[in-house]
């Protein structure tokens, strides 16, 4: 027995003559009359009743239509389903994003979109550091990360860039610099640096130490944390100064202040990274998303 068997029967019983029902489904009488005759065969019971004013169903099959029914609308909500999981309409996607990028408004501004054009995609979201989320792509734990990457990514994975996001000084609120609106980073030459790891960090690390060499001096380790958020509240302790994505400027704590960099500022980098074969089409409408979203960070903004 096919679905086509199925519809065929439910039209003949809905339009109650074969004439009517056959100009239905755009097919010719005879044949129509042979495959409800087939039917009938293969269930081994009458459905019909033929009469002279067309077809009525008998006993069995008003039964057999209830069922028939229900089960020729399963098979249309079957066949939907697919069709929107195929769309990247429904499913799961993972996504991991680093402590910095939560605060960077274009990562909230991408999955806001995203859910509101696909709202029955169930999202998994997952923190940690740029390693972890590089080892879970790989490992096609996650689908997608943003994550700040550094000068090159495993083979296997791609990245959308953003564009780059400028840095600033953050400084207990008691330095003496703390009055300032721009700082010269040769200017903190001698101060004790509160740093991210490299081992887990290691785009924001490098542009960290790499903007205070360009400035004539290797940063003095203080402390380093695995929590960038964590900084700002080491800073404010008296740890030492640090530099951080404008976007933590957004972390309000008391005992600290926020200076631009006097001259060229350091960049952070940011990206939407995903496995680089065989991609769901959650994945393709979430890197679509992103792509066209706005560029929060104009390349050429200072802070």
């Amino acid at each position: 027995m096919e679905l086509r068997h199925l519809r065929y029967f439910v039209a003949v019983a809905q339009e109650g003559n074969v004439t009517r029902a056959a100009a239905r489904l755009h097919i010719s009488q005879p044949p129509l009359s042979q495959q409800i005759k087939e039917l009938e065969q293969m269930l081994g019971v009458t459905l019909f009743q033929r009469t002279p004013l067309g077809m009525a169903l008998t006993a069995p099959g008003q039964v057999f239509l209830n069922e028939a029914q229900r089960t020729l609308q399963a098979a249309e909500q079957a066949q939907q389903a697919a069709v929107r999981a195929a769309q990247g309409r429904t499913g799961t996607l993972r996504v991991g994003f680093t402590s910095s990028a939560a605060f960077n408004p274009v990562v909230a501004g991408t999955l806001r979109a995203f859910r509101q054009r696909w709202p029955d995609v169930q999202l998994i979201l997952e923190e940690t550091n740029s390693t972890h989320l590089t080892e879970a792509l790989l490992q096609r734990t996650l689908d997608a990360a943003f994550l700040r990457p550094g000068q090159a990514l495993p083979p296997g994975l791609r990245v959308h860039r953003f564009a780059d996001e400028p840095m600033q000084v953050v400084l207990p609120a008691s330095h003496p610099l703390a009055s300032r609106k721009r700082v010269a980073l040769k200017q903190l030459a001698h101060e004790p640096f509160v740093l991210f790891p490299r081992a887990v960090g290691l785009s924001l690390y490098d542009a960290v130490v790499g903007a205070c060499q360009a400035a004539g001096f290797e940063p003095q380790r203080g402390v380093e944390t695995t929590q960038l958020s964590s900084v700002i509240n080491l800073v404010a302790a008296g740890m030492g100064v640090s530099i951080v994505p404008a976007s933590l400027t957004q972390i309000q704590v008391a005992g600290v202040r926020y200076l631009g960099v006097q001259g060229r500022a350091p960049r952070a980098t940011l990206g939407l990274a995903v496995h680089s074969t065989h991609p769901t089409p959650t994945v393709d409408n979430l890197m679509r998303i992103a792509q066209t979203g706005p560029r929060l960070w104009d390349t050429g903004c200072q802070p």
